[in-house]
């Protein structure tokens, strides 16, 4: 099993973090690990104080993994000041990650101190495999007003001219669409696209952000190129927030493991139908019990949303 490795926030509400890396990791099949970088009081409606661990603290944190675990690629999240964005360069080298520049969390409250975007932008942002910022997030590192899909389209060529190999601003603030922007021997590509559902989802959008890009990283572990990864993970996202939890009185935590526990929920269905099948078959009366109009037999999964979500026989 491959392991990610999340250096990000702790998220006391679940909803977002490592909180909603680890359930990234795990929904994917990852094996994940995490050094917590700070401690929120959070829910749903917002950040209510911040407490950074001391530096020595993640460092420990980070080589207790390292040495021990083999990790075949990181996301990072939540670096809330100066020092503790130079603290985890200084502890990255040499592992492939994921940068989602956290600088505010979806249900409101600020993640990042002044002092620490020159930091991200200098020392992270160079190193990194990806960076998934929103765009918001974009137009801090780059200046650039974000108001359209071209703007995005310049403002994640800028970034990516930073010296990270792609940039992907997260279209949930535009239409839905993302925007990839990736490094080669030849220069900077020209901005792609990245579409999935075609269009913005309707759910609970907290935990967004730090769920796509540790699904990212995940797909990147798994070697898709960044293209697929990119719509890997925005096909992801857009299922955990379709499937949010509706919880608490503010941003409702998307639901990562939705796809999982509703293919487990469909092969429980088959098997359902086929025992029932069995025993109509093996069964010397049952036919007796059937009208002259016929009977079907079916099952549905909980919560079931379409068609494909029934099994049935004739």
């Amino acid at each position: 099993m491959q392991c990610i490795l999340t250096i990000a926030g702790s998220d006391s509400g679940g909803g977002a973090g490592i909180e909603a890396d680890l359930k990234t990791f795990a929904a994917l099949g990852m094996h994940g690990a995490c050094a917590i970088t700070s401690v929120t009081a959070q829910n749903t409606c917002g950040v209510e104080r911040v407490y950074d661990l001391p530096e020595d603290v993640i460092v420990d944190q980070i080589r207790a993994v390292t040495s021990d675990i083999r990790v075949d690629y990181a996301k990072i999240g939540m670096l809330s000041s100066e020092r503790i964005v130079r603290t985890v360069a200084e502890e990255i080298e040499g592992i492939s990650f994921v940068l989602d520049p956290v600088m505010s969390a979806e249900a409101g409250g600020s993640l990042l101190a002044e002092d620490a975007l020159d930091a991200l932008v200098s020392e992270l942002i160079p190193l990194a495999s990806a960076v998934t910022p929103n765009v918001y997030e974009a137009s801090a590192i780059t200046g650039i007003r974000i108001r359209s899909i071209e703007d995005a389209g310049r403002a994640a060529a800028a970034i990516t001219t930073l010296g990270c190999r792609a940039a992907v601003i997260t279209g949930g603030h535009l239409d839905g669409t993302d925007v990839l922007c990736e490094s080669s021997d030849g220069g900077i590509e020209s901005p792609r696209l990245i579409r999935g559902s075609g269009g913005l989802i309707e759910g609970g959008t907290h935990g967004a952000g730090c769920t796509y890009s540790a699904a990212l990283a995940s797909y990147l572990a798994k070697g898709l190129s960044v293209s697929d990864a990119c719509t890997a993970a925005k096909v992801f996202v857009e299922e955990a927030i379709a499937n949010s939890s509706g919880i608490g009185r503010g941003v409702a935590p998307v639901n990562q493991t939705r796809g999982v526990t509703r293919d487990a929920a469909r092969y429980r269905a088959i098997a359902d139908v086929s025992a029932a099948v069995k025993a109509i078959e093996g069964s010397q009366s049952f036919a007796s019990l059937i009208p002259e109009v016929g009977c079907n037999i079916g099952s549905a999964i909980p919560a079931a949303q379409s068609v494909g979500d029934v099994v049935a026989v004739r």
